[in-house]
């Protein structure tokens, strides 16, 4: 049911038409800004409205479709900026397929996935000239054709830019080669590389509707607003991103700044005022312990404990001054944020509550690739920590074969589920069961409706004596220690009948000296135990961990910060 009392945007089939509806009804208003140097002091800011971004992605389009070279299928790579997003819209609005890469990909996944989706023209940034124009003369290459977002002098290569304006003098000039193309929603327009933990990455087919439908009703959950500012800083080409920054963004009109990098992500917060972050658990929860070292290094950690009790007591009569009472706080990240968007992982429990202590929603989603992104989330008026969310408006959910605890794998139904997996028909069988899309999710549902995920089915832990250790559950414990920057737990056979239980932590250096003050890097091992036994004692026996590897270097992940699993368990072995 729809919440009557929120002023929804209306719904759409393709992107076209959001394109130009955000770009005729929010007009002059900042669609995006950048520094066009990010090393510039001081830098000089860009700023694109929304009327000039649908101006620009027509044009770019009309040049496209009116270019003599084929263009079926278009891949786009690079860095999250402007050009990358008016090459995405641009290609699929003008009835093309889309395939956006992994900018941190290697050459030969680069080239193995350019083969396999078969794609004829490429769009990215100058760091990858080389590799695509040796690509483009392999003799299995469909590639033919070469744009570069940046300026450079090669003749091979056609200017992002000189595309650009050729598209404006066409559009100025009467084309309406744009205007006359019939976009089919239905049909495959964007092809997109899974970034597993576990497998050869599959190809996965989206069609616009795929994801319009889940724009629209994300909207029950949360509503961004035209004075809201978003910060583009997680791979822009994962659908998480893309769809929420980036998409769902352009639709209410809200502004998109571009970050500066990693290491500025709280610079940019401030200076950008942004409202809205979209970020994955792992950052929100160092950005929480960072805060807890600061308020204790200044000895004011009791004064925070008294007044959020303060706080809350106010709360239960209505009164909120959370962001009166924290400002200097909130003030670090430029005062304005008001709600966190998560996926692809829970956020511990303290860091949700810290966060809404001081006056800052969190609202955690979940969803795969295959799914456009989003199934379940919190809403603004809804929260369950611990939890993904419940169901979106147009997607069912349920649970398949549940054991006696009511876990079972999480299975799906929806407008916004995938077409399948391109040119792998076994695979996407294997992805249904009677017509219900296997998210290979272990988890189960609340009296409430909420969807609690226990953990991937291909990490749960099968020991011997045939109990399942879902490994998430026991690293939520671990994480919660204060030097934890990471950890993995897995398994190792201790023998034909005994199966062990094996936790890798990742501790950061600062952190665990400053837990244990004086204490030597040969005595982190037997301290970090004693952390562990304790946990040990929280956890019924056969989800004790047996043993420890420790070490500073952080461990091989996704794009979004996701563990690769089977890579570090053979480093273990």
């Amino acid at each position: 049911m729809r919440n009557s009392k929120k002023e929804f945007n209306p719904e759409f089939k393709n992107f076209r038409e959001i394109v130009n509806y955000a770009s005729n009804k929010y007009k002059t208003n900042t669609a995006y800004i950048y520094k066009e140097n990010p090393n510039e002091n001081p830098p000089k800011y860009v700023k694109k409205s929304f009327e000039q971004t649908g101006k620009d992605i027509k044009a770019l389009s009309t040049a496209l479709l009116n270019a003599n070279f084929s263009s079926n299928r278009v891949a786009v790579i690079g860095t999250n900026r402007y050009e990358w997003i008016v090459s995405y819209f641009a290609v699929t609005c003008s009835g093309k397929v889309i395939a956006p890469m992994d900018k941190a990909l290697p050459e030969e996944e680069i080239r193995s996935l350019i083969k396999r989706s078969e794609v004829e023209v490429a769009i990215f940034d100058k760091k990858y000239l080389e590799i695509f124009k040796k690509i483009k003369h392999e003799f299995f290459s469909k590639l033919k054709t070469l744009i570069c977002m940046d300026d450079i002098d090669d003749p091979d290569v056609i200017s992002f830019n000189k595309l650009l304006q050729d598209g404006r003098v066409l559009v100025s000039n009467g084309n309406t080669k744009f205007d006359e193309v019939k976009i089919d929603e239905n049909a495959m327009a964007i092809m997109l590389f899974t970034s597993g933990t576990t497998d050869k990455a599959k190809i996965v087919m989206l069609s616009q509707n795929n994801i319009c439908s889940n724009i629209y009703a994300i909207q029950n959950h949360f509503i961004m607003l035209p004075s809201d500012t978003l910060l583009s800083f997680l791979p822009i080409h994962h659908t998480f991103e893309s769809s929420i920054t980036i998409i769902y963004g352009f639709y209410c009109g809200a502004r998109v700044a571009f970050c500066d990098g990693i290491r500025h992500i709280a610079d940019n917060l401030k200076e950008y005022e942004v409202s809205i972050f979209v970020a994955v658990p792992l950052l929100l929860d160092t950005m929480y312990k960072k805060i807890q070292n600061g308020i204790a290094s200044q000895g004011k950690t009791n004064l925070i404990n008294k007044l959020t009790k303060f706080s809350n007591s106010l709360q239960k009569h209505h009164i909120d001054i959370r962001r009166k009472l924290f400002k200097s706080i909130l003030d670090k990240f430029g005062g304005k944020l008001r709600i966190i968007l998560y996926g692809a992982a829970s956020l511990d429990k303290d860091t949700i509550i810290g966060f809404k202590n001081f006056g800052i929603d969190s609202i955690q989603g979940y969803g795969l690739t295959e799914t456009s992104p989003v199934l379940v989330a919190e809403s603004e008026t809804k929260h369950c920590p611990g939890s993904a969310g419940y169901p979106l408006d147009n997607v069912e959910i349920k649970i398949y074969e549940p054991d006696k605890d009511g876990v079972g794998e999480v299975l799906a139904k929806g407008p916004n589920i995938m077409l399948g997996y391109y040119k792998d028909e076994k695979k996407t069988k294997e992805a249904f069961v009677d017509g219900w899309f296997r998210t290979g999710d272990y988890g189960y549902i609340d009296n409430n409706g909420f969807l609690f995920i226990t953990g991937r089915k291909n990490d749960i832990i099968v020991l011997k004596n045939g109990k399942n250790v879902y490994p998430q559950e026991i690293e939520f414990l671990i994480n919660k220690l204060p030097y934890v920057a990471e950890c993995m737990v897995f398994s190792r056979d201790q023998s034909k009948t005994d199966t062990m239980l094996v936790a890798k932590i990742v501790y950061d250096p600062q952190a665990i000296s400053e837990t244990f003050p004086g204490a030597k890097k040969e005595d982190y091992e037997t301290l970090i135990w004693n952390d562990i036994k304790e946990i040990n004692q929280t956890l019924p026996n056969f989800k004790h961990i047996k043993k420890i590897i420790i070490t500073d270097k952080p461990m091989s992940k996704t794009t979004t910060q996701k563990i690769k699993r089977y890579e570090e368990i053979k480093k273990c072995k």
